[in-house]
């Protein structure tokens, strides 16, 4: 990480967190530099490792996957090989967009899409139910999305 985030990085890193594509120039005009002292905060921010990487956020239900399932999972023991062969399962299937470990009720939570409740019915039986670490899995299913970002408060 950059030594010490000034009020020109912030600036920087909520323009990009909104508009990855921004054109330098541009960018330098926002945030009050001239280019190339720009384009030199922003490469030192990426490799600090600030700035991860630059993405497309999709439109999910354009795409054929509109629908978001929750998943609390059980697992079989709280041992390090039950939790790297659950890892391991899980990292294969595409549909698990986001995985959690927690402590708490469950022990792992995940975020999961697909094109519709068969779709995902289909996918919990014959995928995510075949994952032998697996104990037991509750499925909740959001009626209305309030707020999502992936912006975080710099």
């Amino acid at each position: 990480m950059p030594q010490a985030m000034d009020s020109i990085d912030r600036a920087i890193l909520r323009t990009l967190q909104r508009e990855a594509k921004i054109q330098n120039i541009e960018l330098a005009e926002r945030v009050g530099l001239s280019p190339s002292p720009c384009l030199r905060r922003v490469r030192l921010l990426e490799e600090a490792g600030v700035i991860e990487r630059y993405a497309a956020q999709l439109n999910a239900a354009k795409v054929g996957m509109g629908l978001t399932v929750f998943a609390r999972v059980w697992v079989k023991g709280p041992d390090e090989e039950t939790i790297a062969s659950f890892v391991e399962a899980i990292m294969k299937l595409p549909e698990i967009i986001e995985c959690h470990m927690l402590s708490g009720d469950c022990d792992f939570l995940l975020k999961i899409v697909a094109a519709d409740l068969d779709a995902y019915r289909r996918f919990r039986v014959e995928q995510l139910g075949r994952i032998k670490s697996i104990r037991d899995i509750k499925s909740d299913i959001p009626m209305q999305k309030i707020k999502d970002t992936s912006e975080l408060p710099v």
